[in-house]
């Protein structure tokens, strides 16, 4: 009998075990952290991009500094990240008020950390810049070819809040070097206060998403200040999104009329979102040189 307990006992552990090992595998199969199938493209020469990410690292009411650790959601700062660089594009970084970007210590763990996510904790190079980020109001926005905002629960207490950062990306719509402006999930936050020459909010009447209210109430964050659903709608952006079982699991990536603004889901959209910017990036390059 005592055997038997042991034996029993001992399949559960061997059980457990293996569920353990395959859970990141049946996230990825549920759609969590999708791989990107879409044409590759190459941007060699002097394109360079920007991304933008939150100063915000405590999870709480507003106001307040007590809280679980929160900040950039790592998958949506790596994704983008290694994509443009794949491409050969020079990458920088830059925060709301610069120095070290807080990535939420819970993406980054097993299981739902993304290949992408284990390459950063291995690349000195990525660590540093992120240590390092730029302060948006010392950054020349003009200067990029692609403006990528990242999410993350840190970017809804800063993004859409940022006056500095509203006039920037107003600014770099109307540059000559005409960005490609965009972003995933929370970071779709840090457009809805731009504005036209007119005045008016320059996403009003562009197709946009950004992460859903449905899966703002699924996963039980509700304490945040802002939430991209409802302030892109509030903006007068046309409003689109997928669903799934459980809105974690689902993706959609919007690019304007004019194509000019690309944005992402949630934190399974940046390997889409950025590959669509490069792609429309390269189009243009083409148009342009067919000329």
């Amino acid at each position: 009998m005592a055997k038997l307990v042991l034996s029993t006992f001992l399949f559960l552990i061997a059980l457990a075990g293996a569920f353990a090992l395959s859970l990141p595998s049946l996230l990825h199969l549920a759609g969590l952290h999708p791989d990107y199938e879409g044409p590759e493209v190459s941007l060699e020469g002097s394109k360079r991009a920007l991304i933008i990410t939150t100063s915000h690292s405590v999870l709480s009411e507003e106001g307040s500094l007590e809280g679980p650790p929160t900040g950039v959601a790592a998958s949506e700062l790596t994704h983008p990240y290694y994509n443009f660089r794949q491409a050969g594009m020079t990458v920088d970084l830059a925060s709301i008020r610069g120095g070290e970007i807080p990535i939420d210590p819970q993406t980054l763990r097993y299981p739902v950390n993304s290949p992408e996510d284990v390459r950063f904790l291995k690349d000195p190079e990525l660590q540093a810049k992120v240590r390092n980020s730029a302060p948006v109001a010392e950054v020349d926005f003009e200067d990029y070819d692609i403006i990528f905002l990242s999410g993350g629960w840190g970017a809804a207490y800063d993004l859409g809040q940022s006056a500095v950062l509203a006039e920037k990306i107003s600014d770099a719509y109307y540059s000559p070097r005409t960005p490609l402006i965009g972003g995933v999930c929370h970071g779709v936050l840090g457009l809805i206060e731009a504005r036209d020459r007119e005045g008016s909010r320059l996403i009003a009447g562009r197709k946009m998403t950004g992460v859903s209210d449905k899966q703002i109430r699924e996963l039980g964050i509700e304490v945040t200040p802002l939430h991209p659903e409802t302030e892109l709608r509030k903006a007068g952006a046309i409003y689109e999104s997928s669903t799934a079982l459980r809105d974690i699991f689902a993706t959609h990536v919007v690019v304007d009329d004019e194509a000019r603004f690309v944005t992402g889901q949630n934190q399974n959209s940046g390997h889409e979102t950025s590959h669509t910017m490069m792609a429309l990036l390269a189009v243009r390059d083409q148009a342009s040189s067919n000329d």
